[in-house]
């Protein structure tokens, strides 16, 4: 769903961050080619997963470079997807067997006939999604008949529309210009549009144009836009052992990161083709879940915050918009076993 895709992006999240979305020049990550990282991709039989730029997501690269997966006994092969939309089809077609991805990308991959299961929250998004306006827009109400453009069917174009709803207005109340997420950018930055939805790093793109300003962001919507590994179902009933050790890598980069924050930064900024300094502007965007706040997500409840709410409401969004004739079946999306093992494991080590 989101498509958080082609290019460098720049955002820490220092255990807390992550995973829509998500800076160089969007130009720079505008392709279609996937990557290897490292030697592990020689190793037989080692799982294919996939990653690409959102700030959620390039603790990745540190666990890959910390050799965290080796210690966790686990061959990764992991692949570096410029374009994030080819990271989900990659999956989809079962080319891979785990990627990093939103709920609303899974969500719409199960409306498709895709079988799949989330496994961990990487991070949700707290400020790096945002609807950014031109001069003399103040309020949402004053989005009432203005040409605002969105990738159609993104988690930006969802939480477009969460505000919309909550400022009383439908869908129907504007003027919606369905454009690719870097186009979206680079049509209101020419004056095209009057607004945009748009990810971190296409936001810093749309502040450019004279003027304009943050309307709201995913901060305002918590647990709107939320990012994790997803595993195809085959490859979690056939190898749980590995999803397992991938889970205990991850929540392993997180403590690794607290303890050596410079070094991290270091890791994730190259991953990201930006400078150090500049990766971090954008910590406060993105929030990485902790093991305790893994545990809660997965929990029922009646708000965003919980995932199986969360995926009610993205089904429901889907079909509203076209991009989903029914509502799938989202029983068995979610497995929380791996989290409930790793918390289960430090009460042991505790």
């Amino acid at each position: 769903m989101r498509v958080r895709s082609p290019l460098s992006f720049c955002i820490l999240f220092l255990v807390t961050f992550t995973i829509i979305v998500g800076c160089v020049n969007p130009a720079t990550y505008i392709k279609t080619t996937t990557e290897t990282n490292t030697s592990s991709s020689a190793v037989a039989g080692a799982v294919r997963l996939g990653f690409s730029a959102w700030p959620g997501w390039f603790p990745w690269q540190v666990t890959q470079e910390q050799k965290i997966f080796q210690a966790n006994n686990v061959p990764v092969d992991l692949k570096w997807f410029d374009g994030y939309l080819e990271s989900i089809s990659t999956l989809t077609a079962g080319q891979i067997d785990a990627n990093s991805q939103t709920l609303g990308d899974t969500v719409n991959s199960i409306s498709g006939g895709a079988d799949q299961v989330i496994v961990l929250v990487n991070d949700n998004s707290t400020g790096n999604d945002k609807v950014i306006v031109r001069d003399g827009i103040n309020s949402i109400a004053d989005l009432k008949g203005k040409k605002v453009a969105a990738e159609e069917g993104t988690v930006d174009h969802f939480l477009l529309l969460l505000g919309l709803k909550k400022a009383g207005l439908s869908p129907q109340d504007i003027q919606f210009v369905p454009l690719e997420t870097g186009k979206a950018a680079a049509a209101f930055v020419a004056g095209q549009v009057d607004a945009t939805a748009v990810f971190a790093p296409f936001t810093t793109q749309a502040l450019k144009r004279e003027g304009s300003k943050e309307l709201f962001s995913s901060k305002d919507f918590p647990g709107a836009i939320s990012d994790h590994l997803v595993v195809t179902r085959k490859f979690v009933e056939q190898y749980p052992d590995r999803v397992q050790a991938l889970v205990d890598s991850w929540f392993a980069t997180l403590e690794y990161m607290k303890a050596n924050p410079d070094k991290a930064y270091e890791i994730m900024a190259k991953r990201a083709g930006v400078p150090v300094e500049e990766y971090k502007q954008y910590a406060d965007g993105t929030r990485i879940f902790t093991i305790e706040e893994n545990i809660k997500a997965f929990q029922p409840g009646s708000d965003l915050t919980s995932l199986q709410f969360a995926a009610q409401e993205m089904s429901k969004f889907l079909k509203e918009v076209g991009l989903s004739k029914t509502q799938p079946d989202l029983s068995k999306l979610f497995d929380d076993r791996f989290v409930q093992a790793y918390m289960k494991g430090l009460g042991k080590r505790g």
